[in-house]
């Protein structure tokens, strides 16, 4: 007997704002956001979601609206989803929940999506002090394949996934969380700077009850008055999961999820149609509306038999991830390294974040020499399927990470020759990302030895 249908328990209207819509979103995590539908272990079941922004950013020749995001209403996530098993029993604190992807892609009819960097006044990110500007490019999908009027000559097959896919924090968990993320933010370096040389604001992302959104639970009650003060953000990824940007969770992967509350309440949101490693340019993969079909299983007691936490108490553990089968097949890459030395030619101390902006950079600098501007390298690096590695960690001084780009996504041969970079019309890249001006007054780092 052929399966059922998916059951839709999450649908999207895209012409509606995210809290018009019929299961109400939430952009924050609390235990206590209600659950908007309840499935049983073994269903298959469908989840649809608007892109991260809720829909914010549009399809247009402009990045203003990239500029000036409100960037206290992300993510809006689909969800709570309460989980049973076939018996009708919720999944408890301390199960295990295996979230599987049996399919997922773009809403039908929104087959587009957005790349982009947000200006350093307003989000920043990992190479903010070398691109303080908002910039954004739009991506069109045809089947698997993306292409971008704004960075011509690119063609890539998607490896589309889920950025956040999570549980619902207990109280305890969620006390820890703001804890710790109040002591770095107020205890932290008192700079704009991580590891002295990587200009990222804020240090953490607090609890915060501008644009909060929690699902069912209506806005000038008691009760929302007090969970959005101490509601999570829902930026880091944390124990229950949640925003951890992992590319190859696509189809046929599965997610084992800790479970901190009854029903386990799980939520999902962010979808991208392709990401590289990092997400370097911070909005940088493909954003888009889209759908997961899922189906779940509760592993009794899975948290004790298989994780170890890693911290002082119990709830101190983390996600464990299977990649599926189904990836786009590369066979020829061209791979950049990085040390922990930084633009200045100052030594640091096995520093793979450092290491990994090297190879960001010395990438960049590269594949602009083949006639595109380095904006548009910078969100390729983002969104393109390249891959990410710490190639070393232990060789003291210098940790090493490496960046290994597809070459075939090109329409031209982009790797080192006896003679010279070509040059000629077909390689002068005449459009360009969607720029803004950065009227902030924060230095830029300069890379002395770089190609203008």
């Amino acid at each position: 007997m052929a399966p059922a249908t998916p059951r839709f328990v999450v649908p999207i209207d895209l012409k509606k704002n995210p809290w018009e819509q019929n299961a109400p979103l939430h952009n924050r995590w609390h235990p206590h956001i209600p659950h908007v539908a309840a499935v049983n272990t073994g269903e298959v079941f469908r989840v649809e979601m608007v892109d991260w922004t809720g829909g914010a950013i549009k399809d247009n020749d402009s990045a203003l609206d990239i500029k000036f995001l409100d960037l206290s209403t992300v993510h809006y996530l689909s969800g709570p989803i309460r989980i049973l098993d076939n018996d009708g029993v919720p999944a408890q604190p301390g199960d295990l929940l295996a979230v599987e992807i049996c399919n997922l892609g773009p809403l039908p009819g929104d087959e587009w999506g957005f790349t982009a960097t947000f200006d350093r006044e307003n989000g920043g990110g990992f190479l903010t002090d070398h691109f303080p500007c908002a910039t954004k490019a739009i991506w069109y999908f045809e089947g698997i394949y993306a292409h971008s009027p704004q960075i011509p000559g690119v063609r890539f097959p998607g490896l589309t996934h889920p950025g956040i896919i999570g549980t619902a924090p207990s109280m305890e968990l969620l006390n820890i969380w703001n804890e710790r993320e109040r002591d770095v933010e107020e205890n932290g370096i008192k700079s704009f700077k991580l590891c002295e040389v990587l200009h990222s604001r804020p240090l953490a992302s607090l609890p915060l009850t501008k644009s909060c959104l929690l699902g069912k639970i209506r806005k000038g009650t008691s009760e929302w008055d007090k969970i959005a003060k101490e509601a999570a953000r829902t930026i880091p990824g944390r124990e229950n999961g949640g925003n951890c940007d992992i590319k190859n969770l696509s189809r046929g992967a599965k997610v084992y999820l800790p479970v901190f509350v009854e029903g386990a309440n799980l939520s999902t949101g962010d979808m991208h149609f392709s990401q590289g490693d990092g997400e370097v340019s911070f909005c940088g993969a493909i954003e888009m509306s889209g759908f997961l079909e899922l189906k779940c299983e509760i592993i009794r007691g899975g948290m004790k038999e298989y994780l170890t936490p890693m911290g002082p108490t119990p709830l101190h553990v983390n996600p464990i991830f299977e990649i599926g089968p189904v990836e786009p097949r590369f066979s020829e890459w061209l791979v950049f390294e990085g040390i922990s030395v930084d633009e200045s030619g100052r030594q640091h101390y096995l520093d793979a974040s450092v290491a990994y902006k090297r190879a960001v950079l010395n990438a960049i600098d590269y594949i602009s020499k083949f006639g595109y501007s380095k904006e548009q390298v910078y969100l390729l690096l983002s969104c393109i399927p390249c891959e990410g590695r710490i190639s070393g960690i232990v060789d003291a001084p210098n940790a090493v990470a490496t960046l290994a780009i597809p070459t075939t996504i090109f329409d031209q041969d982009i790797r080192p020759k006896n003679n010279k970079v070509p040059v000629g019309p077909r390689l002068v890249r005449k459009p360009d990302v969607f720029k803004c001006t950065y009227d902030g007054n924060l230095p830029i780092t300069r890379n002395p030895s770089a190609t203008s």
